[in-house]
């Protein structure tokens, strides 16, 4: 809204030419949700408090977690405020992509934050079963294919997949039968990118400030993909998939990079508040859309790559109790594992940022190692 606004008058005032530039309204974006999320914080951290929005521990977590019973949850809600609103404010709205993104963003913290509610009413950890979240999610992310095969079809879209290391091997994600494309391998690639995403997220949500900062680095990576996917000249010398029209999810990044900033000060050990569901699964299906928008499916698995370990030792840990009825790890996911080993809560998160922020940096080196 800014952007138009501001934009519309610089023929008046030549200074503000400046708005043209995505790097001026990246960094724009990224302090206001900086902002929002700071100072709304002590106010939605009272209201929870108030409305006894507290979360519930599960008896088999560490006992150490057992303290944390009633810290106000349901802090995704200021995160997804703090981004949604700079995005409106600085992002060029007649741009698509800026809405998928925006409604992806919606739709998967809608999905936490029935959960976190029926968390909250029931007084337990349970709240909506896996098979009805896990439905919901499937949902959102067949609308997204839906959506990316009808800006395919005005060539806003490709579906061809970017490949890390190689520059020339980009596959199509379409099946011809019969002379037919069936976009089947499309439509499971991205219920698995972006349900993947979602519930990775999710599971690592466990320690005080590890989720957000981890989100921080991931959603930092992405705001410089987007902006070289953007840019026709380091697209096309980073052999990249080249589209204009993801430039503006630089200022969607940017805004989530601020708004976990922030929020990540109120979350940091020992947290004042819980991002809950609505936070995780949320922030974790707009990073999944990012990439899938981008064009960064497969480097997405490394840009997230501290989010895909988590998944993981939560799957080995079910199959290896189903089927040899022994645990591979003390306990799953992988954070509980080393508190159990005796690490402290805040020497995990650390360490856990510090190889988040090393899958990070690599991601990015792929680009010119191709």
């Amino acid at each position: 809204m800014i952007y138009h606004l501001l934009y519309a008058l610089h023929d008046q005032f030549s200074v503000l030419n400046v708005v043209r530039y995505i790097t001026f309204r990246t960094a724009a974006a990224s302090l206001t949700a900086l902002t929002i999320s700071l100072l709304l914080g002590p106010w939605l951290i009272a209201r929870l408090q108030e409305f006894q929005v507290g979360q519930y521990i599960r008896t088999e977590a560490p006992a150490n977690h057992q303290s944390k019973a009633g810290t106000p949850t349901m802090g995704g809600v200021l995160i997804i405020i703090s981004i949604i609103i700079p995005t409106l404010l600085w992002a060029d709205l007649t741009n698509l992509y800026v809405w998928v993104a925006v409604v992806a963003l919606v739709l998967f913290s809608a999905v936490g934050f029935v959960d976190d509610y029926l968390k909250v009413v029931r007084k337990k950890s349970l709240g909506l079963q896996a098979r009805y979240k896990l439905l919901f999610q499937g949902l959102i992310g067949l609308a997204l294919t839906a959506t990316l095969l009808g800006l395919r079809s005005y060539d806003l879209y490709s579906t061809r997949l970017s490949v890390p290391f190689f520059k020339r091997f980009t596959p199509e994600t379409d099946l011809v039968i019969l002379g037919m494309s069936t976009f089947i391998p499309l439509i499971f690639f991205t219920l698995l990118v972006i349900m993947g995403s979602s519930n990775a997220v999710n599971l690592t949500d466990g320690l005080d400030g590890l989720a957000p900062g981890l989100i921080l680095i991931c959603a930092s990576a992405l705001t410089v993909l987007t902006y070289v996917t953007g840019h026709a000249t380091f697209a096309t010398y980073l052999d990249l998939i080249k589209n204009t029209y993801a430039s503006e999810l630089t200022i969607f990044c940017g805004a989530m990079v601020g708004a976990t900033l922030g929020f990540l000060w109120y979350n940091s050990y020992p947290a004042e508040i819980f991002m809950g569901d609505v936070g995780s699964i949320g922030l974790g299906g707009a990073i999944g859309t990012v990439a899938i928008l981008i064009k960064q499916e497969l480097l997405l698995f490394f840009i997230g790559g501290i989010f895909v370990v988590e998944a993981l030792s939560v799957i080995i840990q079910v199959l290896s109790y189903k089927i040899r009825g022994k645990r591979v790890f003390r306990m799953a996911p992988l954070h509980h594992h080393f508190e159990l080993a005796g690490w402290t809560e805040p020497k995990v998160v650390i360490r856990f940022w510090i190889l988040g922020l090393i899958f990070a940096l690599f991601s990015l080196t792929t680009l010119k190692l191709r």
